[in-house]
């Protein structure tokens, strides 16, 4: 035990209070994260959409996300992390409120769109934050600290919101939006006045102003970002249907699955990465992490009981761990602190793009060919992107 509350201790020590801090934040903000993992199965058993509205309805989210996360990071450049992150987190906050009147089709997809570019433009601003108020040392592990923070919220989220679920689902947005307006109350006050550090470029090759849209090989690896994040993805838009629909699970039952991941990741992320540290290349964390996700999918065909779904979930979290971290590690290394928040956005774009083509390719597919279909090619689609990691990671890092 002494040794397990020693290593546990190492991990999360030599990080600085404002990362501390922004990790609070973001737990704050995600743990009323509640109306994305139950979107789906709102939208058509409470309003009565068809599944392919629930499918444009959820592509829109990715539409906003997309235009969202390019606004932040274009803002975060000339602004500045704290202006785009507070007007995020109080705008978004407020609008929430606002979708519990929308009820109808039309409404609806402009009060998604909407919501999701006031939402997301946290994101590049928030992780330009990340490193800035991290030392260069300790990068990743801040990364994964805000990533623990995030997926600790994340836990609570969906198992409150299954429960709130029960009585309403409006009772989802209300949390949302309250959750969001104080993590902007906090940050607000505690960061107002804050310094941080400045992470040099570790490329030889380029300018610190170069833009990322004219970095092919980062540009190549924000597209296997985005097809990664398509697979992953499946966890929060048709899962739960398919948790629902085969399973036959009630919104409890689904609420603990979506929160099993985000206690997996909450234990183990910070102290994996700890323990690997600068052990094992980039490439093959990554590239593990996909080999893990693409195991997650043919789990689901290949065997079946509700064992399998706590298996699927856990391999699904474990890609989590291996690939994402080191995805936003590499991104910072490659930008400087003049171009970070538009490296940032490029790689959010990535999240963003596989927001919309996610919920649509996975509707679509089960609709058509049904949830087998989906999962076989989920997991092609997770080998094929290992591969191209393995050859474009081992690239950007030969250039470091």
């Amino acid at each position: 035990m002494k040794r397990i509350l020693a290593l546990y201790g190492n991990a999360y020590g030599g990080l600085s209070r404002e990362a501390w801090f922004l990790a609070a934040v973001m737990f704050i903000n995600r743990s009323g994260a509640m109306v994305v993992p139950f979107l789906s199965v709102y939208l058509t058993e409470s309003l009565g959409f068809t599944l392919k509205q629930a499918g444009i309805l959820l592509s829109l989210f990715g539409v906003g996300s997309m235009c969202g996360t390019f606004l932040g990071g274009w803002l975060t450049d000339r602004i500045g992390h704290f202006k785009v992150q507070l007007g995020s987190l109080v705008m978004g906050g407020l609008w929430f409120f606002v979708m519990i009147q929308l009820d109808t089709f039309a409404l609806f997809a402009i009060g998604i769109f909407l919501l999701s570019v006031m939402t997301e433009c946290l994101r590049p601003a928030n992780a330009s934050s990340v490193s800035h108020y991290a030392s260069p040392e300790n990068v990743t592990r801040a990364f994964s600290l805000n990533r623990m923070a995030i997926n600790l919220g994340f836990s609570i989220g969906p198992a409150l919101g299954g429960l709130l679920a029960t009585i309403s689902y409006q009772f989802l947005f209300m949390a949302d939006g309250f959750t969001c307006l104080a993590a902007g109350a906090l940050f607000y006050f505690y960061f107002r006045n804050k310094t941080g550090h400045t992470i040099p470029p570790k490329t030889k090759d380029k300018a610190p102003s170069k833009s990322p849209y004219q970095d092919w090989l980062f540009v190549l690896f924000a597209v296997l970002c985005c097809l990664f994040a398509i697979c992953f993805m499946q966890f929060f838009s048709t899962m739960p249907l398919y948790f629902r629909q085969v399973y036959r699970l009630s919104e409890l039952e689904i609420g603990a699955l979506l929160a099993f991941n985000g206690l997996i990741v909450f234990f183990v992320e910070m102290v994996l990465v700890y323990l690997l540290g600068d052990k094992v290349s980039l490439w093959k964390l990554i590239v593990f992490g996909l080999f893990l996700l693409a195991a997650a999918f043919v789990f689901l065909n290949v065997f079946f009981g509700f064992w399998v779904l706590i298996v699927s979930v856990l391999l699904m979290s474990l890609a989590e761990i291996f690939a994402m971290p080191y995805m936003s590690t590499l991104t910072v290394q490659r930008s400087g602190p003049q171009n970070r928040g538009s490296y940032m956005a490029l790689y959010s774009l990535s999240y963003s793009a596989a927001h919309i083509v996610a919920p649509y390719v996975g509707t679509t597919v089960i609709a058509n060919h049904g949830f087998a279909t989906l999962w076989w090619g989920a997991s092609v689609v997770c080998l094929a992107t290992a591969v191209g990691f393995y050859f474009i990671v081992r690239r950007l890092t030969a250039l470091a």
